[in-house]
This record gives structure tokens, C-alpha cells and sequence, in this order.
């Protein structure tokens, strides 16, 4: 069960980290469209997210309630992600740029739909495949091993199809079809065997008040370590997307060599797979806040470091990644490992199930970060004056619009790392 649960972070994993780390590139770079509307592009279907999610988690949380599973919405967002997201990366580039901004828009925002129709159940599930915190704790540290080498799989391996094949349209389109086979991959095995093994008996609760889109906010204005860890986590999301955005642009343009976005990637997230175990034990030995508060921590000081690229950039910076890596491993792991327990102090207080409703906002609030991010990086870039280029070709760039790439990419997720440690101060401990 856990091997299978934790295979749907090749899902998860694959859709959260590669649109992050090339669409805003491949629409500046290979469509020309401008770095401020190409900014508002990769918001808007994470903004259609936060509306729709939480829909989709109170939906399933009323399908759990009479059928003991949660998998149809799985099955209908693992059939529905694959055309959606080849069709992404498939836009026209021979025409005028608002085209390809207008088709980048359609069916990335059907793709993001899709992806949360399974997203939104799977984060639920630990709640009901076991009551038991220890393992829960397992199965949690079993996905985020998985969620890790997705991000590197796909996060190194993707960009580098796209390159073998020299780019441009082409490039583009293929990369899309390899990443979501491994995506959609992923998700039939999790929802299979959440399907087998997360079924139980309908709820019988006696509550009559019937599940809607609104149980998720009720519960984040209600119930303060649901609001909190929510906050630490969209903004910690909001800050390794930020990072993500910016390594291709650090790759070409501060570093002088695109392929460096390979290497870059893998110094970012390599780590996570060693020490996941370690991680584990801290969080067993300290428990899961104060490891959160550590791993953050340490997030935090590899970025300030990295603000020295700004005037002497060098291999030293795949040194410094690794280091934050490291932190960005605790990150991912121990608001999952939080987020069970946080749902069952709350549907206790309500009487009846609201794992889909919560993690439906939770999820919203992620990919929103996640969009967000590539989006306020972009916005720093046009504020620093950068230069769009058509396909295959880098612009020279002003010496303003080179301090803001290597800006945007260390000093600002450093502030939103530490904004979500001043949330996390405020988490009750016991």
C-alpha cells in the first residue's frame, strides 16, 4: 500500500515542478510573448484553481461519505491531464504572440483542472488509509522519496529532451508527451490502489450538514493550526517556485550556459533523496514543528549566500543549491506529516468528514504558489528591465536586468521564507 500510495508524487511531482521551471522560459523565450503578460499567464489558471478546488474537494468529500472512496475524481483527472498537457506546449509559434499567450492560457487552465481532480483526493488519502501518526509518518516520508525523484526526473530529465531535440517547437511538444506519460503513470497506479485499499464503509455520521465549497474556508477561519500551517506551506510554496522560475533564466544569463539548468536542478533537489532519512528522525526526535522551523532555517541562510552571485558568479552556486536542497526537503516533508492530523482535530469538532474540503483549499493554496511564483519572478525581471527573444535566440541583457535575475532568485525567497517562520512561531506546540 505505501509503494503504491507514494507512486501518485510521480503525478504530483512531475505537474508541480516542470511547469514551474520552463513555461514561463517557453513563453517568453519561444513564444516572445512580453515578461509582464506572460506573468499574467501562469496566474490566472492557478487563481481558477483556488476557486475550483475546494468545489472539488467538498464534492469528493460527499462521494466519500456514500461510497467509502475517493478515486472517481482520480480516474476522470489521470485520463483528462495527458492531452491537456501536451496541448500546452503545442501552441503555434509562426503566429502573432497574444495567440500563443491566448492557447497557453486554455489549456494550461485544463490541465491545472485535471491535475486537481486527482491532486485534491490523493492529499486526503492518508487520512483515511490509516489512523495511526507513526504510519502516517511512513507513508508521508514514502511520498516525499518519490515526490523527490519525480521533481528530479522530471525537473532535470524534461528540459534535457527538450534540448537533445534542439529546442523550439518541436522540443517543446515531445518533452510535454515524455513528462506526462511518467506523470499519468503515476497516478493510475496511486488510484488503483487507493481504490483497493482506501475504500471503507459509507459514513454514517449523524450530522446533516451536507458537504460544499465552503467547508474548507469555514475550517481555515475556524481551526488555527489548519489556517497557520496552511499560510507556512503556500508561502514556502510560493518560494521554491520563485526559485524554480528563475533557474533557467540564472542558468543563461548569470551563468552564461543554458544546459547549466540541468545541473542547477539536481543540485536543488538530489539532495532530498539522501536525506530524506535523516529527516525523519529529526522530526521523530524534536517532532515535526521545530524540524519544519529547522529545514526552513536552513533554506533561508543558503539563499542569503546565494546573493554573492549577484557580483561573482561561479560553480560555488551548485554547492550553495545543495545546501538548500536540504532544507527544502524538510519543507516538503513535515507540513504533509502535519496536515492528517490537523484534519482529524478538525473533523472531530465538526462530526463528519472534511479531508477533501481541506486538502481541496490546501491544494489550491500550493498551486497558486506555485503560479504565483513564476509570475512575481517575471515581474521582477520586467522591472529590471529584462529582454524578451523569439525563439533560439538570447538577447543581451542590461547589467539592471542581470542583478534582478540573480535578485529574484535568492533575495526574494529568502523573504518569504522568512514571513512563513514568523507564521510558524505562532504554531502552538503541544
Amino acid at each position: 500500500m505505501t509503494a503504491g500510495f507514494a507512486a501518485g508524487s510521480l503525478g504530483t511531482g512531475g505537474f508541480g515542478v516542470l511547469p514551474g521551471l520552463v513555461l514561463a522560459y517557453y513563453l517568453t523565450d519561444t513564444l516572445a510573448v512580453g515578461a509582464l503578460p506572460a506573468a499574467v499567464i501562469v496566474v490566472i489558471p492557478k487563481i481558477v484553481d483556488v476557486l475550483v478546488n475546494p468545489l472539488i474537494g467538498a464534492r469528493n468529500d460527499a462521494a466519500f461519505a456514500t461510497t467509502g472512496s475517493r478515486t472517481r475524481l482520480m480516474w476522470i483527472g489521470t485520463a483528462t491531464i495527458v492531452p491537456m498537457f501536451v496541448l500546452t506546449f503545442a501552441a503555434p509559434t509562426q503566429a502573432p504572440p497574444v495567440v500563443g499567450a491566448l492557447w497557453v492560457l486554455v489549456f494550461f487552465t485544463a490541465a491545472a483542472v485535471a491535475y486537481a481532480c486527482f491532486q485534491v483526493p490523493y492529499i486526503a488519502l492518508p487520512t483515511d488509509l490509516t489512523p495511526d501518526y507513526h504510519a502516517r509518518t511512513r507513508l508521508i516520508s514514502a511520498r516525499i522519496a518519490v515526490l523527490a525523484l519525480a521533481i528530479l526526473l522530471i525537473g532535470a530529465g524534461a528540459p534535457a529532451v527538450r534540448d537533445a531535440l534542439g529546442g523550439g517547437a518541436t522540443g517543446y511538444v515531445v518533452m510535454a508527451a515524455v513528462s506526462v506519460a511518467v506523470i499519468a503513470g503515476g497516478m493510475t497506479v496511486s488510484t488503483a490502489v487507493a481504490g483497493a485499499a482506501g475504500r471503507r464503509a459509507p459514513n454514517t455520521a449523524t450530522t446533516t450538514t451536507a458537504p460544499d465549497g465552503r467547508d474548507a474556508f469555514r475550517a481555515a477561519r475556524d481551526h488555527r493550526h489548519y489556517r497557520i500551517l496552511l499560510s507556512v506551506f503556500v508561502i514556502q510554496a510560493l518560494a521554491s517556485a520563485v526559485m524554480l522560475a528563475g533557474a533557467q533564466y540564472l542558468a543563461t544569463y548569470v551563468l552564461d550556459d543554458s544546459g547549466a539548468l540541468t545541473p542547477l536542478f539536481v543540485a536543488l533537489v538530489a539532495p532530498a533523496l539522501l536525506v530524506m532519512p535523516l529527516w525523519v528522525r529529526v522530526g521523530r526526535r524534536f517532532g515535526k514543528l521545530r524540524a519544519l522551523f529547522a529545514a526552513s532555517a536552513l533554506f533561508l541562510l543558503a539563499d542569503v549566500i546565494l546573493v554573492v552571485a549577484i557580483a561573482a558568479p561561479g560553480a560555488w552556486v551548485f554547492g550553495v543549491l545543495a545546501i538548500t536542497g536540504v532544507g527544502y526537503a524538510g519543507m516538503q516533508t513535515f507540513p504533509l506529516a502535519m496536515l492528517p492530523d490537523v484534519i482529524d482535530e478538525y473533523s472531530a469538532v465538526t462530526g463528519r468528514e472534511q479531508g477533501g474540503a481541506m486538502s481541496g483549499l490546501w491544494t489550491a493554496g500550493e498551486t497558486l504558489g506555485m503560479a504565483i511564483g513564476p509570475g512575481l519572478y517575471l515581474l521582477v525581471l520586467a522591472a529590471t528591465g529584462f529582454v524578451s527573444s523569439s525563439a533560439d535566440v538570447d538577447a543581451e541583457q542590461p547589467r539592471s536586468a542581470i542583478v534582478g535575475i540573480t535578485a529574484g532568485f535568492s533575495v526574494l525567497p529568502a523573504i518569504l521564507v522568512a514571513l512563513s517562520m514568523v507564521f510558524l512561531t505562532r504554531y502552538d506546540r503541544r
